[in-house]
């Protein structure tokens, strides 16, 4: 029922006023984005109704193991778990000092990367949202580096500033969050610029400390091709693209997501190596089927499969969910 309700709230909410004055091809995309917003909603129902589930499961099986015990089993049982918790509330906020010191060293003096917002009057509603949650995974990742870099959010406003501000902990992040522009916010730094982009014929070997490295916040590009090249060149900064194509030959193009951009410099910080940067982070579909096997012989460590990137980013979400 609650899926029901929240897939007719979602049609409800999303339905042009005036449909009949739209295109064809203008219906159709709505009514797709109608069918994408009522799937969203009836999963997110489902996946709460399982939590809610699991949780009475638990509930029961501990209260039929404290039935079968005797009153003194049954305190030094819930003295145990209570110290198990007790330790675990303690590890986390160990944890989440440690995090807090090293992402601040890293706005201090660590490298800065900066994801551009100001693409989001291009983006539907979905793609801006899966920005969002690229975003976090960003930042979640960054939390657990050992040598962090410090991001910035720049041309942050409107749609995209209120759904990141939905995020549980925004306002806490460690980040820097501008709604002025990068030019704007290293006005006396524009020869440091660096736009990050696969049409660039500049091939970076090295991160400079000085360079502040760009990243377009942009979903699906296809739809903008050549737009962060063209925007760089209009802007007089420079521009450069990783070097992807010395160390792995690409299924398709060489377009990564931002946080795949993100995550592989962070991997590149920590061991100075391209090689098991790209390999750690780009999905197996994305890889050449001959690279795949030219790594196993290389190196079948550097080598991740889908899976584990899913897990790897579960668990960083999850810890970002509990600081």
């Amino acid at each position: 029922m609650e899926a029901t309700a929240n897939m007719q709230n979602t049609r409800e909410n999303s339905a042009d006023p005036n449909p009949q004055h739209l295109s064809k091809n203008a219906q159709k995309k709505l009514l797709k984005q109608q069918k994408f917003e009522a799937k969203k909603a009836e999963k997110k129902a489902l996946m709460k109704e399982q939590k809610q589930r699991a949780a009475e499961r638990k509930r029961k099986e501990w209260e039929e193991k404290l039935a079968g015990l005797t009153e003194d089993e049954r305190l030094k049982l819930i003295d145990s778990r209570k110290e198990v918790r007790r330790e675990r509330m303690e590890k986390r906020s160990e944890e989440r000092g440690e995090k807090i010191q090293r992402l601040t060293k890293a706005k201090e003096n660590g490298q800065n990367i900066v994801v551009d917002l100001e693409f989001s009057h291009l983006m539907t509603h979905s793609e801006i949202h899966s920005l969002v949650q690229q975003i976090m995974y960003c930042y979640a990742v960054n939390g657990r580096c050992s040598f962090p870099a410090h991001l910035w959010l720049t041309g942050c406003h409107g749609e995209m500033e209120t759904q990141l501000q939905r995020l549980p902990g925004f306002d806490k992040w460690i980040i820097e969050k501008e709604k002025q522009s990068y030019i704007q916010a290293f006005s006396d730094q524009k020869d440091n610029l660096v736009y990050l982009t696969a049409d660039s014929e500049t091939v970076l070997h090295e991160l400079e400390p000085t360079k502040v490295y760009i990243v377009g916040g942009l979903v699906d590009r296809n739809r903008w091709k050549g737009i962060t090249m063209k925007k760089a060149e209009e802007q007089g900064i420079h521009t450069a693209k990783l070097p992807i194509g010395t160390y792995m030959k690409m299924s398709s193009s060489q377009v990564l997501t931002v946080n795949q951009v993100v995550e592989i410099f962070l991997k590149f910080l920590e061991t100075r190596d391209w090689q098991a940067s790209f390999f750690q982070v780009i999905p197996q579909r994305k890889r050449f089927e001959a690279d795949s096997e030219n790594c196993q012989e290389a190196d079948w460590e550097k080598c991740k499969e889908e899976n584990e990137e899913s897990e790897r980013k579960k668990k960083c979400i999850e810890v970002l969910s509990h600081d």
